[in-house]
């Protein structure tokens, strides 16, 4: 039971996300207009990401301290799904822009510096592939896995956000945040259980992947 609880929570905030998304009002914005939903599933695919990422790094330090290879399956496994998070939310990103910048893909700091963060974690999967030693692979992906999430933190968190750099992002090269101008009670009430519920799916999800590769890996011993 302590298992489901949480899964049931995610799959009722998910689904609640996914109707009252579409149905429940929204501010009446210039160039925004309805795309502005995609709120409650961009912003938050990116929330679930910097989550479970997050989750990789403290296991990979662990790994550090004290060399465990389930430490190491667990982060590994993190990485891969926060990747696909990542991605998710480029394309989600890139919907949005066409429909509010018009265009796919815009010169942007934040978008070309989450493009340059997952390149780095994409280099994270072919360094753990391109070596056979089980030990090296783990200490070395640890440590690189440390660089790939500072790259996020700056190329993602801070960069954009200084005031001299342009960005469209809100909240980001000056401008006003969604929560400052447009984030109304309607919105709240779905972006921060859909937050929750994301951020859950991640989880679910990379547990999943970790049991996989625990089976995967005692059937090779």
């Amino acid at each position: 039971m302590r298992a489901v609880w949480w899964k049931a929570i995610c799959v009722i905030l998910l689904v609640y996300t996914a109707v009252a998304g579409f149905l429940m009002p929204v501010p009446a914005l210039p160039i925004l207009h309805e795309t502005i939903r995609n709120l409650y599933f961009h912003v938050c695919m990116w929330f679930a990401m910097m989550f479970i990422l997050t989750v990789s790094l403290v296991y990979s330090i662990k790994n550090l301290r004290n060399p465990n290879p389930d430490y190491d399956i667990i982060a590994s496994q993190c990485v891969t799904t926060g990747m696909a998070f990542g991605i998710l939310g480029l394309i989600t990103g890139s919907l949005w822009a066409r429909y509010t910048w018009g265009a796919w893909w815009i010169n942007d700091p934040k978008l070309n510096g989450a493009v340059i963060t997952l390149l780095s974690y994409f280099a994270y999967i072919v360094l753990r592939n391109s070596m056979d030693d089980e030990q090296k692979k783990s200490r070395v992906s640890a440590v690189y896995n440390i660089f790939a999430y500072v790259m996020l933190v700056v190329f993602v968190m801070i960069y954009p956000r200084l005031s001299e750099v342009d960005s469209l992002h809100p909240g980001n090269g000056g401008n006003p945040g969604f929560n400052v101008y447009d984030l109304d009670s309607h919105m709240r009430m779905v972006f921060y259980p859909a937050v929750i519920g994301w951020v859950l799916l991640s989880a679910w999800i990379a547990t999943l992947s970790i049991r996989l590769e625990r089976i995967k890996q005692l059937k090779n011993q």
